[in-house]
């Protein structure tokens, strides 16, 4: 899963300002972790339908994040994207 330490290295890279945890792109990116982890997983053990639904709900919030991120400023949106490699 995502350590302590990994996820800490996560927010510096992406975060805004110091002290920002909760901004977008750091939700993105965390997320974007988390997703490509389960998805290795999924690979591994492809029935294993619960984690399948976990890794959707994710995918889901990470759209609905950056759908609001395009609405408000486009340029962060394509920042964001471009940084991850999340295609769209």
């Amino acid at each position: 899963m995502l350590s302590s330490e990994r996820k800490k290295e996560i927010i510096d890279t992406h975060k805004r300002h110091d002290g920002d945890t909760g901004s977008p792109e750091v939700q993105v990116a965390l997320l974007t972790e988390r997703i490509n982890y389960l998805t290795e997983h999924l690979r591994e053990h492809p029935k294993d339908n619960h984690s399948r639904r976990g890794l959707l709900k994710m995918v889901g919030q990470r759209r609905g994040l950056l759908n609001y991120l395009m609405k408000k400023d486009i340029e962060r949106y394509r920042e964001i994207v471009a940084k991850l490699g999340i295609r769209k």
